[in-house]
């Protein structure tokens, strides 16, 4: 194989998840050109990773125009690709991988896919037992075609170059932080509403992890969720806002992966920063949205990742109601969450990682 092209649309999470593609095809072929196709805002965590060539960005003008969209297709199909991965699957890869030429044009199987690609893998469902998550066993099943063998390297990493860990490193010492004392950074937020534990809640752990630990606090957030990051900073007690340092914050995507390598621990909502916290090897302890498959994203769980599910809890209501139900309700089973049990497990995830 000489050409190969992944292609993984969609979130932070899910990009940084299909870079196990690139790092075994690089491990198998290692002569090989491997490209990555995602969207402009994920580029940053595919950056300085040796197993992939050059990130290909698909861009929002282009998708959303036929003409433009066409003229991208042809572009990858000049390219003289050997190996397409779709690992997204949608009209717009359809087509991509369709008209590239490759010989191997792989991706899940669906009702219609046989029409684009020559090798459909049956995606596992809901139910498989794994302690590395479907998320992961998928995306390594669309590898069958080219690798043979048990593959066995199957974690995300984020690669940071010194010079981003030394700016992170005077970032935070421009700040007054305890130096005796631990430093978390919260996931105050998740990218919807449906993935976000209730302010108050989130609030009164922050006040139970400051009892605890006295830690130091970051908030991750964007710009946009920045009057809500305020609204939980204002529900906090006075003790807990002393140790929430609000303005040492990233102002971009590489300065917060810098930034969080600093961290002794992530704590928050799953979601993409917990995601990238595991592949820069930082301990994680999340709360899942009751809406979220657990069995596709609760992934890589030892006693340094720690998540709490409401279908560990109480898995009866997953019998009697289906995902979308769940969604629509969501703070009404994330009031079934019983906050002194997620207390408890977060205390001893604080002990554990000491």
């Amino acid at each position: 194989m000489e050409k190969i092209l992944v292609i993984q649309q969609k979130r932070i999470g899910d990009v940084l998840t299909s870079t196990i593609l690139s790092n075994n095809l690089k491990k198998e072929f290692p002569n090989a050109q491997i490209d990555y196709m995602c969207y402009s805002n994920c580029v940053d965590v595919l950056k300085n990773n040796p197993n992939i060539s050059n990130v290909i960005v698909l861009e929002e003008k282009v998708r959303k125009n036929y003409f433009s969209l066409f003229q991208f297709i042809f572009k990858i199909r000049a390219a003289k690709y050997d190996v397409v991965i779709d690992a997204y699957s949608k009209l717009e890869t359809n087509l991509i991988t369709f008209f590239s030429g490759a010989n191997y044009k792989i991706s899940y199987k669906k009702g219609y896919s046989s029409l684009f690609y020559n090798y459909n893998i049956e995606r596992l469902k809901n139910g498989t037992q794994s302690d590395i998550g479907l998320a992961i066993i998928n995306r390594l099943r669309l590898l069958s075609p080219l690798i043979k063998h048990e593959i066995k390297d199957y974690k995300p990493v984020i690669f940071l170059a010194d010079d981003e860990v030394v700016a992170a490193q005077e970032l935070v010492s421009k700040f007054p932080l305890k130096k005796d004392k631990p430093v978390y950074m919260i996931g105050i937020l998740g990218s919807e509403w449906y993935k976000t534990y209730p302010f108050e809640k989130m609030a009164e752990l922050l006040d139970f992890v400051v009892k605890e630990t006295d830690a130091n606090l970051l908030f991750n957030y964007i710009p946009k969720q920045i009057n809500d990051a305020k609204r939980i900073y204002d529900l906090c007690n006075p003790e807990t806002q002393k140790r929430i340092y609000f303005d040492l914050y990233a102002q971009d995507l590489r300065s917060f992966l810098g930034l969080l390598s600093q961290c002794d621990a992530l704590i928050g909502n799953e979601g993409g920063a917990v995601n990238m916290a595991k592949a820069l090897a930082v301990p994680t302890f999340s709360l899942f949205s009751p809406s979220v498959d657990k069995e596709t994203w609760q992934i890589f769980e030892d006693e340094k990742n720690v998540s709490i599910h409401l279908k560990d809890l109480k898995p009866e209501i997953y019998e009697e109601h289906d995902e979308k139900y769940i969604k629509e309700h969501t703070f009404k089973y994330f009031d079934a969450y019983p906050i002194d049990l997620i207390k408890e497990k977060l205390k001893d995830f604080i002990n554990k990682i000491s």
